[in-house]
């Protein structure tokens, strides 16, 4: 039994010391002292000893165990160590070298204009909605009083998926939506990203950002339509902002203006900015039609409304005085950080 428990240190006593890695000192340790290693082996033959040698032998066997793992133990404390310091020379930091800067992101130009006008209109008691992108043709157009003949669906202008599903050409779909539910009054903006086939140039882009607003309630006119539109402007411009309304039309609309601010650069005195005019164009508007009301289910004897579109990168551009839409997608972050 000696010579065995002599010939199992010797062989674990071998393999340690060609251990060259922590893991395989562990597969020692397991291989000799583990539940089914030699050691326990061994063990489980005392019951073919003597009795009266049971207690020497059993001596014997805790020797070698506590032997093998004094080796062990000291074996990886060294190897740990080695590791260590072979870590410490390779990951070595030069202190006169100069730091890395923590580049952090900020708000996208476009961000912070629709963040500012959300801020305005929430302040006067509107509710933020968003709605698809891909939408139903019935949505986009027809609830809109644009029939099938209308000009607007040409695909020269829209993007069709198949003949009743398009990427939406404005943000008003989600006015129809919400319309049809029926929960009135209703007072809402509906900002998000639409689609036409436009060429890209300074001030196109097949794909940019708009911002849609409806009011439904009893005994709504044309004056409460200016007096919020005056507001916004006032918010966004500076409080010296003028408005004027010029007549147009818009199908969804009746009557139906595009509005005019007074420039915020030369007062209305006429400058580069606003080519000489002293007015800047940033949106359209008008009294919701009443087929509109009919056919989202609202009587339009009971209720009446008004809505209002404004682009998203108009405003950015106007605000920063960007004079090329394209500077804000090309991800250029000397441009962009300007902001």
């Amino acid at each position: 039994m000696k010579e065995k428990l002599e010939q199992i240190k010797a062989e674990a006593v071998a393999q340690i010391q060609a251990a060259d890695a922590p893991e395989k000192l562990n597969d020692v340790r397991v291989k000799f002292l583990g539940r089914k290693g030699e050691l326990t082996a061994v063990l489980k033959g005392m019951k073919d000893v003597a009795p009266e040698d049971r207690p020497k032998v059993g001596q014997m066997v805790n020797d070698t165990r506590a032997a093998i793992e004094q080796l062990l133990d000291e074996t990886k404390a060294k190897m740990e160590k080695a590791i260590r310091e072979q870590k410490m020379k390779e990951e070595v930091i030069d202190v006169t070298l100069p730091s890395k800067k923590n580049i952090i992101g900020h708000r996208h130009p476009n961000t912070i204009a629709q963040e500012e006008v959300e801020r305005i209109f929430v302040g006067m008691g509107y509710e933020v909605i968003e709605g698809p992108e891909v939408e139903y043709d019935e949505y986009n157009f027809e609830k809109l009083n644009i029939p099938a003949d209308h000009p607007a669906k040409d695909e020269q202008d829209t993007f069709y998926i198949n003949k009743d599903i398009v990427l939406r050409t404005q943000t008003s779909p989600v006015q129809a939506r919400i319309m049809e539910q029926g929960n009135l009054p209703i007072r809402m903006i509906s900002p998000g990203r639409v689609f036409r086939s436009d060429e890209v140039d300074a001030t196109h882009s097949p794909s940019f950002h708009q911002i849609e607003g409806l009011v439904i309630d009893k005994n709504i006119s044309f004056a409460d339509l200016k007096g919020t539109l005056e507001v916004f402007a006032k918010e966004l411009f500076g409080p010296e902002t003028k408005t004027k309304f010029r007549p147009h039309h818009f199908p969804f609309t009746e009557p139906s203006a595009e509005v005019d601010v007074s420039c915020f650069k030369c007062g209305g005195k006429g400058c580069r900015f606003c080519k000489g005019s002293g007015w800047i164009e940033i949106l359209g508007c008008g009294m919701v039609h009443p087929h509109v009301l009919e056919m989202c289910g609202i009587d339009p004897e009971v209720y009446g409304g008004f809505a209002f579109g404004v682009g998203l990168e108009r405003i950015a551009l106007l605000k920063y005085e960007i004079d090329d839409m394209r500077l804000l997608y090309e991800n250029d972050i000397r441009f962009l950080k300007q902001f």
